[in-house]
């Protein structure tokens, strides 16, 4: 305790539960913040795209008005020109009631009428062309009201004044929408820049938390395991001084005494020797276990479980901690095979000078520790699931790396190294005092030779070429089949189909690539094939890469079966490698009828 009575743990839980409340807090307000702010500036921006919506439309009205206009001069039908002042009359309103609207806001067209001064100054401008337009086509319809039949030719200083008026107001409702749409997109940058100033604010924030809380909190918990480590410490060398001052206690031997006898009925309550050997057994411990207090020299562990595992368990505690003591779990099982686990302390005492005890006192805990074992297992099964599954992919790439290591430590030691172990017996061969044999093995070891280089260039192409990082698979894949081509005298020709030039992901391209060399390499080395074809196709959502061989061909079957050996190994690295990538293998063979390895690699 210290001194204002706050434990150690009860001191640094509260430190860090007020740290913690601070640092969400912050995070928290500084997120409120930024959704108030940017709503309001949405809120605002909302009524935008129905101002510009309706002055656009306050062009197209004033053009139909015109129009309208012009269809009522001409028409002498008096049922149609009824038709037309009507349809006039509506036009004129929404124009009217638009344009009012536009200026000084709303609420039925949702417009909001909080313009900016240069708007303003363009309504004001616009005023006298409206006002003329306005005015004539007010006269209009007084002028069709009064009197259905009257002339056309009465319209004639109207209509003047609406095509005279017309185009400045079009022109001027064009620089209106046009500022309409510069404003809103003011408005847009502007909350751009608001939202990138937001998140440097927030940034900087958690930045600060981690200086000034979460740094701090790490230090304050390392200080306080530390504490508590000597704690630890100070805790031990207690219970050893408490073994130094065991003399003392033969002065509670009677009280010691008239104690067992209330324990013998309330608790798991026995006394046993060093040794193990059961010298008292209380009546609640006699009847979970049936013992017998006539069984003398009976051990202790065999009274408690009939399994030897756990008998070896009870004997090696007793043993290890006869002299300091012990408090812990233990699992006994009853004569009836029923599963018991005990809290079980172990206290030495000497009830005399030349003898020496140890207290046994138990309280059974099935139950608690049954709920206990059913939460560990579902815990671990959790935590064993996870780790599997990063097993499962450590173990992937581990097993790629380490078969493209054995297939190129192959390639070395079954190629290039037999031929150079027959260069060395041809080279401590040769007797140069037989001039004939000697020149037919100099021709034999520059053949050998060639062979030796060829084979180095075909392993050392082997490994992962520079077009396939450089300009991708396709670049890869032309200029594998040209220089195998050239190494091996087979006719390995590339087809690209449909013209595929997409890059695709490093990791799918290295394995597509492997997987092809893989294919081609079987078909030159088992398939005794003259003619190798790799055709590439594609679609919006599959690559699809085909080799054939016009080789002796197999009974793919067969290779399934194949736990070692290059068929088995070829075809599971080939399996391994388009499992890693999403993609799909198939393979077709037959007896004398060649080989096809088709492979489909999805593109999204």
């Amino acid at each position: 305790m210290t001194k204002n009575g706050n434990s150690l743990d009860q001191r640094t839980f509260d430190k860090l539960s007020r740290l913690y409340i601070i640092a969400l807090s912050a995070i928290a307000l500084s997120v409120v913040i930024s959704q108030i702010l940017i709503r309001k500036h949405l809120n605002a921006q909302q009524n935008d795209s129905t101002v510009i919506n309706v002055a656009g439309r306050q062009r197209m009205l004033s053009q139909k008005l015109t129009k309208e206009v012009l269809l009522i001069s001409i028409e002498n039908d008096l049922r149609e020109r009824l038709k037309l002042k009507k349809a006039f009359k509506n036009t004129f309103q929404l124009w009217e009631s638009s344009h009012y609207a536009l200026q000084e806001g709303s609420d039925s067209l949702d417009l909001p009428g909080n313009n900016s001064e240069v708007i303003l100054g363009m309504f004001k401008d616009i005023s006298g062309s409206f006002n003329a337009l306005n005015k004539a086509a007010i006269s209009i319809v007084k002028k069709i009201e009064n009197d259905s039949t009257v002339s056309t030719s009465t319209f004639t200083e109207e209509l003047k004044v609406i095509q005279k008026n017309e185009g400045a107001f079009l022109l001027k409702m064009d620089q209106i929408v046009n500022q309409f749409d510069l404003e809103a997109e003011e408005k847009v940058a502007w909350l751009r820049n608001l939202e990138m100033v937001l998140m440097a604010i927030t940034l900087l924030l958690l930045l600060g938390e981690f200086l000034l809380i979460f740094w701090p909190a790490a230090k304050t918990v390392k200080n306080s395991l530390s504490e508590l480590l000597e704690a630890e410490k100070r805790a031990k060398k207690m219970a050893f001084d408490a073994d130094v001052l065991s003399e003392a206690k033969e002065k509670s031997i009677k009280e010691l005494r008239a104690l067992s006898h209330a324990m013998d009925e309330t608790l798991l309550f026995a006394r046993i020797t060093p040794d193990g050997i059961v010298t008292h057994m209380g009546n609640k411990f006699s009847r979970l276990f049936k013992f017998s207090k006539f069984n003398t020299n009976a051990i202790f562990s065999e009274v408690l479980s009939i399994h030897e595992n756990e008998q070896t368990i009870i004997d090696d505690i007793v043993s290890k901690h006869k002299k300091t003591g012990w408090q812990g779990e233990v699992k006994a099982t009853t004569k009836e095979n029923v599963e018991v686990w005990l809290e079980m302390s172990i206290i030495p005492f000497s009830p005399t000078d030349d003898k020496s005890e140890l207290l046994i006192i138990a309280s059974e805990i099935t139950s608690k520790k049954a709920g206990q074992i059913e939460i560990e297992r579902l815990t671990k099964a959790s935590f064993e699931e996870k780790m599997n599954q990063q097993k499962t992919i450590s173990s992937k790439i581990i097993e790629n790396q380490e078969k493209e290591q054995n297939r190129i430590a192959k390639d070395v030691h079954d190629g290039i190294g037999q031929m150079l172990t027959g260069l060395k017996y041809n080279l401590e061969s040769i007797d140069i005092s037989d001039i004939d044999k000697t020149a037919v093995k100099i021709e034999h070891l520059k053949e050998l030779t060639s062979n030796i280089i060829k084979g180095v260039r075909t392993a050392t192409f082997n490994l992962t070429p520079p077009e396939l990082a450089d300009y991708g698979i396709v670049p890869a894949i032309t200029k594998l089949t040209q220089e195998l081509s050239k190494l091996t005298g087979k006719d390995i020709v590339l087809y690209n189909k449909t013209d595929f030039a997409e890059r695709l992901d490093s990791l799918a391209e290295i394995n597509i690539y492997r997987i092809v060399q893989e294919a081609i390499n079987n078909a030159i080395k088992y398939a005794d094939s003259t003619h190798i074809l790799v055709s590439l196709s594609h679609s919006k959502n599959i690559l699809s890469i085909v080799v054939d061989d016009d080789g002796k061909g197999f009974d793919p079957k067969k290779v399934k079966n194949i736990k070692t050996g290059e068929g088995g190994m070829g075809m599971t690295f080939m399996k391994e490698r388009i499992k890693y990538i999403n993609g799909r293998l198939f393979l077709n063979s037959e007896k004398n009828k060649g080989t096809r390895v088709t492979l489909n690699i999805p593109l999204s």
